[in-house]
C-alpha cells in the first residue's frame, strides 16, 4: 500500500510542463476565458510540483472548483485535494477530503490507501510530538531535582 501511495505522491511535473500550463492558465485568465477544464489541468499540474507554494495555489484552485466547478468532477477535485494536503503534511485536511470522497465512492482503493497513509502519518507525527514533550518534561524534572539537591 505504502509503495503505491508514495508513487502517487512522487509524480512530479517537469519545469517545462509547469511553465507551459502556467502560461496557458494566465493567458486564459487575462482573456477572461478560463474554463473549468483549464483551471483543473493547472491545479493538477501545480499539485505535481515540488514547491509548496504551488501546492497552496493548487488547493485554492481545487477548493474553488469544488464550489463552482463541474459537479460530475467533484470527486476528481477531492482526489487531488487529498494528494496536495498529504504533500503539505496537512493530514487532518487530507483525511477530511478522503472521507468525503469515500462517501461518494466507498470502494475506491486508491483513496482508501491515501486515507490509510495520511492516518498513519498523522499518528506517527502525534507520537513524535508526545516523545518530544515527554523528553522536555523529563529534562525539566531533572533540572528541578538538581537545583533542589544543592
Amino acid at each position: 500500500m505504502e509503495e503505491r501511495v508514495e508513487a502517487m505522491l512522487d509524480s512530479n511535473v517537469t519545469n517545462s510542463e509547469l511553465k507551459l500550463l502556467t502560461e496557458k492558465f494566465n493567458k486564459a485568465m487575462r482573456e477572461g476565458k478560463c474554463d473549468v477544464d483549464t483551471k483543473f489541468q493547472y491545479a493538477v499540474t501545480l499539485s505535481r510540483s515540488r514547491l509548496s507554494a504551488d501546492h497552496h495555489r493548487a488547493i485554492t484552485l481545487l477548493e474553488d472548483l469544488c464550489v463552482s466547478g463541474d459537479p460530475e468532477a467533484f470527486r476528481d477535485y477531492l482526489f487531488y485535494l487529498i494528494i496536495v494536503n498529504i504533500k503539505l503534511h496537512d493530514y487532518v485536511r487530507a483525511l477530511e477530503c478522503a472521507k468525503k470522497f469515500l462517501e461518494i465512492e466507498p470502494s475506491n482503493r486508491q483513496v482508501q490507501d491515501l486515507k490509510d497513509y495520511a492516518d498513519k502519518k498523522r499518528f506517527n507525527n502525534g507520537m513524535k510530538g508526545l516523545a518530544i514533550v515527554g523528553g522536555a518534561v523529563l529534562a525539566a524534572g531533572a533540572l528541578v531535582m538538581a537545583f533542589k539537591s544543592k
